[in-house]
């Protein structure tokens, strides 16, 4: 059974999601949820979920980001993870800290990658005019938002689209791509899943 280690910074619905699939015959189980934010909502679901939580707040670190994985790095490595998904977590990691998880750590993104790394994603797309939106989970590399595609899921741009309704749908797909890809990758299998 591979154990799983979720990093969150605000409300944690992917990370929900996660847990939620983490049953029955799911080859992982989820063994902590960790906030850089300790106001963070997701922190209370996952306690009623019966997760395990931790919180390092990251503003004491400021200039100081080898401090702040540091003390990152004490409550993932007690726990012991296989695999570290990330799920909303809106702090950039360095690549020492990448690499120590080098084919083990996940991110999901809400575009389709390679289009929109970074921020700002439903806002670009609908600036360029595009016809189909979606999100992306992928393996983290140093590179941000570069790493191997594990699967993408579309959603088309309707007329009248704002950030707001566009956000929302691509959300309800992370909410069913991420379980998706994460089983699959527990597993041990790289294949990119196309729902």
């Amino acid at each position: 059974m591979k154990r799983v280690v979720i990093l969150i910074s605000g409300g944690g619905s992917n990370m929900v999601a996660l847990c939620r699939s983490m049953t029955g015959d799911h080859p992982a189980r989820p063994v902590l949820v960790l906030s850089n934010e300790p106001e963070a909502g997701g922190l209370a679901r996952a306690r009623d979920m019966g997760i395990p939580t931790a919180v390092v707040d990251h503003r004491p670190f400021r200039g100081d980001r080898a401090g702040f994985e540091a003390e990152l790095l004490k409550p993932i490595e007690a726990a012991r993870p296989d695999i570290l998904c990330l799920a909303g977590f809106m702090r950039i990691l360095t690549p020492g800290f990448v690499d120590r998880f080098a084919g083990r750590m996940l991110n999901i993104h809400p575009s389709l990658l390679p289009k929109y790394p970074g921020l700002h994603t439903h806002a670009r797309a609908l600036a360029a005019g595009d016809a189909e939106a979606g999100c992306t989970v992928h393996e983290v590399t140093p590179a941000l938002d570069a790493g191997p595609i594990l699967g993408q899921a579309r959603v088309p741009i309707r007329p009248g689209d704002t950030e707001a309704t566009l956000a929302a749908r691509v959300l309800a797909e992370e909410h069913r791509l991420y379980p998706a890809v994460l089983r699959r990758f527990a597993a041990g299998d790289r294949r990119p899943v196309t729902p």
